[in-house]
């Protein structure tokens, strides 16, 4: 198990990535889309060379660090991979100001005095579970960066783990550090010719002892319409409200199957961005399902929705763009049900209890698994992702290392039984 020594690196660590500003940008032509991520990326590939990693390759076609520890056994074993993304989610990332609060009472934590911003217990009870760990937050003025600078601390801190101590044995270890997993654009530029392994794992969200195995199939639609304006004195029989037609739109979709009503394996509609005037209006709208027959219907139901309002008109208003964005990887992971068995092994052995369920979103997994490397999800110990009230513990986040390790250990003994 790896000592309470590397608690005070890993604190650092991770304060020091979370105050690089890695959030994405879907309107860049760049690659990686925002030059933080570039300043993330070559910090890391010196904090690799300082632990004594020896194989690193950082590629400016795709944005990612590769990293690799031979392997110190004789034996023939499968490669296994560890991947985490530098960027973060669309929310204020700029000026963030990590706060520590050490042996967390278990109490309201308050991030901001000034601002009056407080996490508060009724709202996030899990707080409680952290009690007496050295807790992690922003000041509620932006993201913390949980998401995923915890993943690539931890794989960074089991390799550092792993070379101190030559004498556990394991095979070639992948690590893999990518840009732009938050709006799906890293790993399907991944060349993964560089990453060996035959199997991966991404430290992506999550809490301890969950396996996520499956995600949904996503796609995206860009909506556009176009509208008649004219003075409003004077609309009678001429004007066209684009205004009135995306609503038309929206209200068409089921109601029920929304993120708010959704759970478990359902799948919704999400009106991500709507911009609308009386000329012209445009709707942003994601659809997501783990069941590839819904999915379908999904798409299906939308373009019925958007050919029905053209109907009406002298020619087409409405415009729609539709574009899969991932899919489910359940059918490909369990191909290889090995790697899902590994991982609950590692877990036992830590103690944990095990939880598979289905990721209620995408992981570098999706396009990774299609590239032919089968990519469950794990966890990486934090909460609240995507928002001011992202936290993470020291604790969690050497209890996310340990894993690691304990999957590459457990991996030499699956494997020779």
């Amino acid at each position: 198990m790896i000592e309470d020594e590397y608690n005070d690196f890993i604190e650092k660590k991770f304060i020091e990535y979370a105050k690089v500003n890695t959030r994405s940008d879907e309107e860049s032509k760049k690659i990686p889309t925002t030059s933080g991520q570039v300043k993330l990326a070559k910090i890391i590939v010196n904090d690799l060379k300082r632990i004594g990693v020896a194989n690193i390759v950082y590629d400016q076609n795709d944005g990612y660090v590769v990293a690799s520890l031979s392997a110190n056994i004789k034996e023939n074993i499968d490669t296994i991979g560890f991947i985490a993304h530098l960027d973060t989610a669309n929310f204020k990332s700029e000026n963030i100001k990590p706060i520590v609060h050490r042996n967390y009472d278990g109490n309201d934590v308050v991030l901001n005095a000034g601002k009056k911003i407080t996490m508060s217990l009724d709202e996030f009870p899990n707080l409680k579970n952290y009690t007496g760990q050295t807790l992690i937050t922003s000041d509620g003025t932006t993201l913390l960066g949980v998401d995923d600078k915890a993943g690539i601390i931890e794989i960074i801190t089991a390799f550092k783990y792993l070379i101190a101590h030559p004498d556990i044995k394991h095979g070639e270890i992948f690590a893999a550090f990518g840009p732009d997993e938050e709006i799906g654009y890293g790993a399907k530029r991944f060349d993964i010719r560089k990453f060996k392994a035959s199997f991966a794992y991404t430290l992506d969200n999550g809490l301890p002892g969950q396996i996520e195995d499956e995600t949904f199939n996503a796609a995206q639609a860009k909506i556009r319409v176009k509208g008649t304006s004219v003075h409003p004195g004077d609309a009678f029989g001429t004007m066209i409200n684009a205004t009135t037609i995306a609503n038309k739109i929206i209200t068409a979709l089921p109601e029920n199957e929304v993120p708010e009503k959704s759970k478990g394996r359902d799948g919704f509609f999400l009106v991500t961005e709507s911009n609308t005037t009386v000329s012209e209006a445009y709707l942003n709208i994601i659809i997501r399902d783990f069941d590839d027959k819904k999915f379908l219907m999904k798409k299906v139901l939308l373009k019925d929705i958007v050919d029905k309002i053209n109907q009406k008109f002298d020619y087409e208003r409405v415009t729609l763009e539709m574009q899969d964005q991932y899919h489910n990887i359940k059918t490909d992971i369990n191909k290889t049900p090995y790697i899902i068995d590994l991982v609950k092994r590692a877990y036992t052995k830590l103690g944990l209890k095990t939880t598979v369920h289905p990721f209620r979103g995408g992981t570098d997994g999706n396009a990774i698994t299609e590239k032919g490397i089968p990519t469950p999800n794990l966890f990486n110990g934090g909460e609240n992702f995507h928002g001011q009230y992202e936290f993470i513990t020291v604790e969690a986040m050497k209890l996310t290392a340990n894993m690691v390790v304990e999957i590459i250990k457990e991996h030499v003994i699956y494997s020779n039984e």
